[in-house]
């Protein structure tokens, strides 16, 4: 086969097939010494081999190595190479627990149930590892070639719903400690920006007039001209630092291990992509219109079949480098476009390392990240925002009573914060603190939000355990309904205009007491009576509609906004129960439809009814049991708006 990448098949061309003679390779394999070996091959283009001859349980490999076959191979779920190597983890510590098993346990055969339950409840292992130890044991075991060679009680202690962990949730960063990250990250990016500039400015001087130097520059130029062209550091002699002062000879050509954190981080802050994204971004790219860049770069977690994606960059104006992403991809290449030539690497994260022993020469050019992602050097974020000569610290918090008991003063002194902390930093902070300021800044709406994860991972992983968006969230959340309330309270306002305010008599009990207020004297009558009496309240006088004189057609929602409404202390009860059934009702109904159908009267009821009572006329009425709220007089078949 010899056509290779995506694109080189289409209609008409079909996909390279392998020659005739071609046999696949085993999915296990014998080494020399006769041990079981499983090769990988991820889509990542990474391999490893596993060799099931070093684990314990001989008598257990020929089921564990088959089991890890099926499970990383062609083909198998896992398809990348920190992927295989979690799946072997549980392997091997499956096998070494079987060894200390008493009686031993030589064989799938001879498993039982208790075996699998101590296994799983095993005291000596951390909780999460438990549970993803049982969780890729039920991936290996439960395949169909799998599951049947094992005894049908311990195949029913793996195949159990297990139920996750609780784990600290770690959200994402307050607005300052973003910005002060952002801004250190940019200080330090900027710095490497102007050495390599400067050393790159000065090869060129030297190349196309040499002249112009002094013989302090000329003697830095020839020696970075050679470094140029060779990509060898030379030697140094001399001193017990000159591993320190040979790395610094070559950072001003090449990017070194140091410079690494704060561009990863900046490009984290910048393209709002995660860390596995940033370290397997390709160097092969497309200038569209000198406006942005384009390039394929690859979202694992998403599925065999949908690694890679295509994103579009903006570049921006030359004085933005660093702030766009776009910018700050195409800067990256040129900080390592000379390591990428002696290493070839086809990576855009390429520098120079001091390499250790035996590794010399163009060797020490290298991209870190080319051959694995989980195991090669770490980068460390947090290492680096502390190191700085002006740290990145995190947000004081109030320190505890506990810890302030000896240093208060006076018994009503608040206790001081405790001092600055440096600032803790991971990708999947730098990614929850961006996709929390897209959000907020699309006003919530998630599927507008969602940028390489859909609405439902973005909220789940990103956005339910972040405090900022929490507070952020009620706040909003209050907003909304204050502006509700408030619509609610203006729609009153306003049919009071038109109607006229309902009269409210707290203290009227007969109809005496209702005369003496100025009801005319039949009427106080009737209402003492409670001939008047509708849904909730009393009317004084249905037949004459205040906007259209004529007998009321409204619901008994609309008595509370109407000059004929009359209520008393007798109407207390009713009106409390009322407010409870809408209570009730909100909870199964919308916002908005809850606010546009009851919103009125309930804000009616609360805000210019309730308000002519006393607090302890309305607890004592609320203590009291409450009659029936009578809501069916204003829902379907009766009322329906």
């Amino acid at each position: 086969m010899t056509r290779r990448g995506r694109g080189s098949t289409w209609p008409g061309r079909p996909s390279a097939l392998p020659p005739d003679n071609y046999e696949a390779p085993p999915p296990v394999r014998e080494d020399l010494a006769g041990g079981l070996v499983v090769d990988f091959r991820g889509e990542d283009k990474r391999q490893w081999s596993f060799d099931v001859g070093t684990l314990p349980m001989p008598g257990w490999h020929p089921l564990l190595a088959e089991a890890l076959a099926l499970r990383i191979g062609v083909s198998g779920d896992v398809k990348t190479l920190a992927g295989a190597r979690d799946s072997w983890g549980a392997t091997g510590r499956w096998a070494r627990f079987l060894a200390t098993v008493f009686p031993p346990v030589p064989t799938p055969d001879d498993l039982v149930r208790a075996h699998v339950e101590a296994f799983h409840k095993d005291p000596d292992a951390a909780e999460l590892t438990r549970f993803g130890d049982m969780r890729e044991l039920q991936l290996q075991f439960g395949h169909k070639r799998i599951r049947g060679r094992l005894p049908a009680d311990a195949w029913d202690a793996f195949d159990r719903r297990l139920l996750r962990p609780k784990t600290k949730a770690v959200g994402g960063y307050s607005k300052g400690e973003f910005d002060r990250l952002a801004a250190a990250a940019r200080a330090d990016t900027a710095r490497i920006v102007r050495r390599i500039r400067a050393g790159e400015q000065l090869v060129r001087q030297f190349r196309s007039d040499p002249g112009q130097l002094d013989p302090r520059q000329r003697e830095m130029a020839v020696a970075l001209t050679r470094l140029a062209d060779t990509g060898e550091v030379p030697e140094l002699v001399g001193g017990l630092d000159r591993r320190r002062r040979r790395a610094e000879f070559a950072s001003n050509l090449f990017l070194t291990w140091n410079d690494i954190a704060p561009l990863m981080a900046l490009l984290a802050l910048v393209t709002e992509r995660n860390g596995e994204t940033l370290k397997e971004l390709p160097a092969k790219h497309r200038i569209l219109e000198g406006r942005a860049v384009e390039l394929v770069i690859v979202k694992r977690r998403r599925g065999t079949k949908r690694w890679f994606e295509s994103v579009t960059w903006e570049i921006g104006p030359k004085s933005r480098e660093l702030h766009t992403a776009g910018g700050l991809y195409l800067l990256l290449l040129e900080l390592t476009d000379r390591s990428r030539g002696f290493c070839g690497s086809s990576s855009a994260i390429c520098f120079w390392r001091n390499g250790p022993r035996g590794i010399r020469g163009r060797e020490e050019h290298y991209a870190p990240f080319e051959s694995d992602l989980s195991y090669g050097h770490p980068v460390s974020l947090s290492a680096w925002a502390a190191s700085r000569a002006k740290p990145v610290l995190a947000d004081p918090r109030p320190a505890s009573a506990a810890k302030q008991g000896k240093n208060r003063s006076e018994p009503g002194e608040k206790p001081s914060a405790e001092a600055p902390q440096p600032l803790r930093v991971t990708f999947n902070r730098i990614k929850t603190s961006a996709d929390v300021r897209r959000t907020k800044q699309l006003g919530g709406h998630l599927p507008s939000s969602a940028k390489s994860n859909t609405a439902q991972v973005l909220f789940t992983n990103y956005l339910k355990d972040d405090e900022s968006t929490r507070e952020w969230a009620e706040e909003v959340m209050t907003e909304a309904l204050a502006d509700a309330e408030q619509a609610a309270w203006d729609a009153h306002a306003r049919a009071v205009g038109r109607r006229g305010e309902p009269t409210v008599l707290p203290d009227a009990e007969s109809a005496q007491d209702l005369e003496d207020s100025g009801i005319a004297p039949q009427t106080a009558r009737e209402a003492a009576e409670g001939a008047l009496d509708t849904g909730w309240t009393a009317c004084e006088d249905h037949d004459h509609h205040p906007e259209t004189g004529t007998a009321c057609g409204d619901s008994f929602l609309a008595c509370f906004h109407c000059g004929n409404c009359l209520v008393t202390r007798t109407h207390l009860p009713r009106l409390l129960a009322l407010l409870k059934a809408l209570g009730t009702l909100r909870e199964r109904m919308s916002e908005n439809a809850w606010w546009e159908r009851y919103g009125p009267a309930w804000v009616a009821i609360r805000r210019d009814i309730l308000a002519k009572f006393t607090p302890a006329e309305v607890d004592k009425a609320r203590q009291q049991p409450l009659p029936d709220a009578l809501l069916d007089l204003v829902e379907d078949p009766w009322d329906q708006p």
